[in-house]
């Protein structure tokens, strides 16, 4: 398969709590017009972007039934899914996200924990 500018994301796995997210251009602004001040943006303690992935949440405990032995290793693992979803705008703290660039992209990887704040363009 080749990848395309719609399908290049597709390889990528997110982890753990963790979220991929686009940065917003500084003059990216919502239809209900929620934007960032310069000045908050040029200090780079908080950024937006659009959450272009999410991965499977909080792994949460199982517990341990030594009888289950039939039972597949990959039915025990269940998550707590994240808050965050696919085209959400996230407002997010800059220190805890990581910067990586992927197929000359700029994106943030973000623990759910350093999201401030999420728009969705859904109603409520």
């Amino acid at each position: 398969m080749k990848i395309t500018s719609d399908n290049k994301l597709r390889k990528l796995i997110v982890v753990g709590d963790r979220v991929l997210i686009r940065p917003a251009k500084q003059t990216d602004k919502t239809a209900s017009g929620l934007y960032l001040p310069p000045g908050v943006q040029e200090k780079e303690k908080i950024q937006s972007g659009f959450v272009i992935k999410v991965g499977p949440g909080y792994p949460l405990p199982m517990p341990t039934d030594d009888d289950d032995v039939w039972k597949g290793k990959e039915d025990q693992i269940k998550y707590l899914p994240l808050q965050a979803q696919e085209g959400d705008l996230a407002i997010f703290i800059q220190k805890g996200a990581i910067e990586v660039i992927y197929e000359r992209e700029k994106y943030f990887i973000v623990p759910q924990s350093s999201i401030l704040m999420l728009e969705r363009e859904e109603e409520l």
